[in-house]
């Protein structure tokens, strides 16, 4: 690599840092804390993943992804997911029209909301596995198939999803599959007192925030091509494949208690998001090489979802946070001479 090269490089890395704290700062004109969640919902953005979000009703969950859709000048779509929502409400369907000048009767595909940069899938959990299906598609693919035909989405294209942990019944819970496409699922909690004294603050007045979009989506694309040049030491990804493998009962390096709680555990896609998902936590963190405490820090929210306990995990009331917390405090990184 020439000097040119590397002095266009870093400019990159200096508009990417510029951008991702413009984008902060807009934000935090609407949302009051939840800093990690949204660091996690601005490291899948940079990667091209996709986010679960599981919180309690009311914890704004949907202003969140509305809001940071504005930031980002991406057009923003939402679908509430109902037990009687079909696949075509989701992808778009053709209809017979006439044509003009001759009459004649032709198909003529109509898009659906799928046909968006960035999408709101609102209680996921509530559609049955059909429609979920037809998402699954869009979310791998990129594409949806309509009647035969394939048709690609816009790009770039998110899917960040909302489940309520409560009011269950009902509910079609997420096939394993379906879960493993998922980046990262990210938990929203309470906010604290003082937070939810500024949110009263904020959205209990005349006063409206004015958001203005700080990126484009040419340049989110690049900044995807950017994380993926970050470099990595081999020890550093030796190291997250190991974190991975010890969520497996089935592999000989898992610790004696996930064999114990574990029915299945992380894939090798789950390897491949803690490594990607580390390089976009490095550069936004004004590193330019993956540490310890970027794989450390994104373990939980990339492998929570990936991993299935058994009947005696729940009689132990434990969940998949607490055995990850104990993998990690049974694997310390040992980095090589």
């Amino acid at each position: 690599m020439n000097q040119t090269d590397i002095d266009a490089l870093k400019q990159q890395v200096d508009r990417f840092q510029a951008v991702q704290q413009a984008m902060v700062e807009q934000v935090r004109k609407v949302i009051v804390g939840q800093d990690e969640v949204l660091e996690q919902l601005m490291i899948a953005l940079f990667v091209g993943g996709h986010c679960l979000i599981t919180g309690m009703p009311g914890t704004a969950k949907t202003l969140l992804v509305r809001t940071m859709a504005e930031t980002l000048g991406l057009e923003f779509r939402r679908i509430q997911f109902t037990p009687d929502l079909m696949p075509s409400d989701i992808t778009g369907t053709d209809i017979l029209e006439d044509e003009p000048g001759t009459g004649r009767r032709i198909w003529t595909f109509v898009q659906g909301p799928i046909f968006g940069n960035v999408l709101l899938a609102d209680e996921i959990n509530r559609t049955p596995p059909k429609t979920q299906a037809a998402l699954l598609e869009a979310m791998q693919e990129l594409s949806c198939t309509v009647r035969g035909t394939q048709y690609k989405l816009p790009a770039p294209f998110f899917v960040l999803a909302t489940q309520n942990p409560i009011e269950l019944e009902g509910t079609y819970p997420l096939p394993e599959a379906q879960l493993d496409r998922f980046l990262f699922n990210t938990l929203l909690d309470y906010l604290g007192e003082e937070e939810e004294l500024k949110v009263i603050g904020l959205t209990t007045t005349t006063a409206r925030a004015e958001l203005r979009p700080v990126t484009s989506a040419e340049e989110i694309l690049s900044f995807q091509r950017l994380v993926r040049m970050v470099p990595i030491a081999e020890d550093l990804a030796r190291y997250a494949i190991a974190l991975v493998r010890a969520t497996r009962p089935s592999d000989g390096t898992a610790p004696d208690f996930v064999k114990k709680y574990v029915n299945f555990g992380g894939s090798v896609r789950g390897a491949q998001n803690l490594v990607l998902a580390a390089k976009a936590r490095t550069l936004m963190r004004g590193r330019y090489h993956v540490t310890e405490e970027d794989v450390t820090a994104l373990m939980r929210p990339v492998l929570r979802h990936r991993i299935l306990l058994n009947f005696q995990a729940e009689s132990d009331r434990l969940t998949p946070d607490d055995i990850l917390k104990r993998i990690l405090a049974a694997l310390p990184f040992k980095s090589r001479p």
